[in-house]
């Protein structure tokens, strides 16, 4: 009979938490920043169950008896931000062993619990896409990430598609990154480096026609090879590749390579797009570009400009931004469209580029991206503008959920503390003081 009370009692609290979970939440009188339509001044978001339910203001949203409301006067909404290329979660891809490794998977390689997911998380990033590196032509396979709290394994952040496989890209690169000297066959040119791509392209051609043929006839089958399958996923149009690129000549050799064999692309850094601006939109790719407070560093680079994001808006191509975290740190994400349009890029193209834009590379822009009824409730607080200097992270919500506040000490930290307060090979939070230092 005891246990039977304690059951009963574990059950009833199981469903008063479910319960509230289920209640409405509407976040009222900020500033909403939608992205897709105009800004709402004195708006109301409206989820439940980790999704949008509303989005509008008194005269577009009736609020029921049962809403929790919370008020947020002078305060910005905006979706969660989206990062088309980090390297948080300590993740690792290819070895030196050969320069191209499809079949190597990130999966096998992310720190689920590594302190930069909450940095992340404190510079409003919510969707990250995490690559490996870029010292091969082929480092591997990404993924795309929801940074959801407390995750026990990297299963729990994944982000599955409709057929309900978990979603990715793919890391190629070219330029100086993937030339060495010595064995490995790593190319020792830029031409070099287009043909050995070119060359396994080809492969997985052959490869991917033999299985067609096959059928379901597993005696005609060619033996299993994973970095073939991962490469006919890319030709199939399965798995974009993210492709690390700088100069305007690498730039136009990726352009190459795609018009070719017509897999999608995303490029990924393109330090030198605003020379091929115009070449870039005519082949209707995609850039991902990362705005440097101090550029330097890379030779090749040395030719980037804050122009980028102009350029690329103005010949009309589709451009987003990413951090390469650490190259940017995550916590500083919103100054890199700030920089933009510094540099003559529009507020709006600038914003669309931190969101929406990089939802969309990603096959991701019918759940995140913008603030629009059926989304996920991704989604920022931010203390003003979010181009200004001045304005901070004050929460980010993944799917409905809390997962960074800047009024916990815990959080403060991490969003304000120096190196050694998001690396987990030195002492942080538990040095904390207790002192907030002003966060607001």
């Amino acid at each position: 009979m005891k246990t039977f009370f304690v059951i009963l009692l574990a059950t009833l609290f199981l469903c008063a938490a479910v319960s509230a979970q289920e209640k409405p939440t509407a976040f009222i009188n900020a500033k909403i920043i939608p992205i897709v339509g105009q800004p709402i001044e004195q708006g109301i978001l409206l989820i439940q169950n980790g999704k949008i339910t509303a989005v509008g203001d008194a005269r577009t949203v009736r609020l029921s008896s049962d809403v929790v409301t919370i008020d947020l006067t002078g305060k910005v909404i905006m979706p969660g931000l989206i990062d088309s290329h980090s390297h948080i979660g300590e993740g690792s891809g290819a070895d030196g062993s050969s320069p191209i490794q499809p079949e190597v998977r990130l999966l096998d390689s992310f720190n689920v619990r590594a302190s930069s997911l909450q940095r992340a998380q404190s510079g409003g990033i919510t969707t990250v896409n995490v690559m490996p590196g870029s010292g091969h032509l082929n480092s591997g396979q990404t993924l795309y990430l929801k940074l959801r709290d407390d995750a026990n394994v990297v299963d729990d952040l994944l982000i599955y598609d409709k057929d309900g496989k978990y979603m990715g890209g793919i890391k190629f690169a070219n330029g100086t990154n993937p030339i060495r000297s010595g064995g490995g066959n790593f190319p020792g040119t830029r031409a070099k480096s287009v043909s050995l791509v070119r060359e396994q392209l080809i492969k997985a051609q052959e490869y991917g026609e033999k299985v067609r043929k096959a059928g379901n006839d597993k005696a005609k089958l060619p033996p299993r090879d994973l970095a073939m399958e991962a490469l006919v996923e890319v030709l199939d149009g399965k798995r974009v590749v993210h492709f690390h690129t700088h100069r305007h000549d690498d730039i136009l050799s990726v352009l190459r390579l795609q018009k070719e064999f017509g897999f999608r692309v995303v490029l990924q850094h393109v330090s030198e797009a605003w020379k091929v601006a115009d070449e870039i939109a005519k082949a209707k790719v995609p850039s991902s570009i990362i705005l440097i407070d101090s550029p330097g560093g890379k030779l090749e680079a040395v030719d980037v400009s804050y122009t980028n994001g102009a350029a690329l808006e103005k010949s009309g191509a589709l451009v987003g931004f990413h951090t390469d975290d650490y190259i940017t740190d995550s916590r500083f994400f919103l100054r890199s469209a700030g920089l933009a349009v510094r540099a003559g890029m529009s507020r709006e193209k600038a914003l669309y580029g931190l969101t929406m834009a990089n939802a969309l590379m990603l096959d991701l822009d019918k759940k995140v991206g913008s603030l629009e009824t059926g989304k996920d409730a991704d989604f920022i607080v931010l203390s003003g503008d979010p181009l200004s200097v001045y304005t901070h992270v004050l929460q980010t919500y993944i799917e409905g959920k809390k997962v960074f506040d800047r009024a916990d000490p815990k959080d403060y930290l991490i969003a304000t503390g120096g190196y050694g307060a998001t690396n987990d090979k030195e002492i942080h939070i538990d040095c904390f003081d207790g002192d907030l230092g002003g966060q607001e």
